[in-house]
């Protein structure tokens, strides 16, 4: 089967887990023998991918930005927009302030959701006519549901069914204006009608795009993300130092500073002097304020000598901070529809503890592999970190069951068998 996966792309300058699930599927996929290609927009996938360099980096972020907010660079000659377009300037535009930032792009997300109706049509059109000519899908695989608008014009024209993955989509929405986020969500449900299946992350998450997209029971597939655990080399935590890891983009959506806090509480009032902290998962321009504040509170605290932050995220790197940590959260303020980094971290036989939000309990209970700590507030994330911390033996079993739960519900290799199944359905 020929399969298409049209996929936002980060530029490698923070841990995007959307990209990361796409990938893991495009390799699992391949491996049972089928033809993939992963498109990419706005920006390349990753600062370090080789493989995917003959594919264009369509809807190019800098050129669809200036063309929608200054209309005289529609008039902008060809050659100027393809040098926007090169990898080594989309990858910049990555890092800076504003890359990824939803508040301010109402209105060019909502040109996105229209389509061949909307300021993008030219750019819809250009990958229309590449995949014609260059590789025709039996199916076409949409990263989540903001790319809605792409399906009609792309099904019609390569004679596929289109599948679209949701994950997350609330959290660029809901920050928008009530007017904003009232329209995407009506376009969203109105775009819905030219996809085939829908395919969600995790049980809470399908529950919430069903009512906020109003999508009919029988279109939506729940299917928990995954990662081979021969990726992955497990060490039981109680092995290991104790140390702390917090692996996504380093921003206050995703708690770092809550995370920063329990430290601080942990190593002042619960008397945990040896325990270390190791910080992941790369930013944007948008994040140096807040990174700064959070480096200065530390030091302040006198902890600074025990948190580590590692600039580099992809690859070994990523590895490397696995052998290092023996315990991972990500207190992500809102929650979040799954979180791939705690596949990640369990695969590397490392418990997670999470905020009761979110897909988070779901994961947990799920693997046994961690726990959740109630409300997500400082004091209780320091009272859960410091009991898994303080207890070997509690930190050794969970250990076990996390990379035990990664390997028997959410192993990409099994899951990626239940979308192919999925695929052939709808064919």
């Amino acid at each position: 089967m020929k399969i298409v996966h049209v996929i936002p792309g980060s530029g490698g300058s923070f841990y995007c887990g959307n990209c990361l699930r796409d990938s893991k599927y495009y390799s699992s996929i391949k491996a049972l023998g089928h033809d993939v290609l992963k498109v990419p927009m706005y920006l390349p996938l990753f600062s370090h991918e080789k493989d995917n360099d003959h594919v264009p980096v369509f809807y190019g972020a800098v050129s669809l930005y200036l063309r929608q907010t200054y209309p005289f660079f529609k008039k902008a000659p060809k050659w100027f927009d393809n040098m926007l377009n090169t990898r080594p300037v989309l990858k910049q535009a990555a890092k800076m302030a504003g890359s990824t930032r939803a508040r301010g792009l109402e209105e060019m997300t909502i040109s996105m959701l229209l389509g061949e109706k909307g300021k993008q049509a030219e750019e819809l059109e250009k990958m229309t006519r590449w995949l014609e000519e260059h590789f025709r899908p039996d199916v076409i695989h949409l990263s989540n549901a903001l790319l809605l608008g792409l399906a009609g014009r792309l099904k019609t024209r390569l004679g596929a069914p289109v599948v679209c993955s949701l994950q997350d989509e609330d959290v660029w929405v809901d920050v928008m204006s009530e007017a904003s986020r009232e329209a995407i969500w009506k376009l969203m449900s109105e775009k819905a009608e030219d996809v085939a299946a829908f395919v969600s992350v995790s049980h809470y998450f399908t529950k919430l795009m069903k009512e906020k997209v109003k999508l009919e029971d029988n279109k939506v597939h729940t299917l928990h993300l995954g990662v081979d655990p021969a990726d992955y080399t497990y060490i039981n935590s109680a092995e290991k130092e104790r140390a702390i890891g917090f692996l996504s983009r380093m921003n206050e959506c995703n708690g770092l500073d809550i995370l920063a806090d329990a430290f601080i509480l942990l190593k002042k009032e619960m008397k945990n002097h040896d325990v270390r902290l190791y910080v992941s998962g790369g930013h944007t321009g948008d994040d140096h304020q807040f990174i700064k504040k959070q480096k200065k509170k530390i030091n302040q605290a006198g902890v600074g000598s025990d948190v580590i932050f590692l600039e580099n995220f992809e690859n070994e790197h990523r590895h490397i901070f696995f052998e290092r940590v023996s315990l991972l959260s990500v207190p992500v303020r809102n929650g979040e529809a799954f979180g791939i980094y705690l596949t990640e971290a369990m695969a590397s036989g490392i418990p997670v503890v999470q905020p009761h939000l979110g897909a988070f309990p779901e994961i947990i209970e799920t693997t046994g592999g961690g726990l959740t700590c109630g409300e997500n507030t400082p004091q209780n994330l320091a009272g859960a970190l410091d009991k898994v911390l303080g207890n070997k033996k509690l930190l050794e079993e969970m250990s076990l069951k996390a990379r035990k739960g990664i390997e028997e519900k959410f192993n990409i290799n099994i899951q990626a068998e239940k979308l192919m199944d999925i695929y052939q359905g709808l064919l």
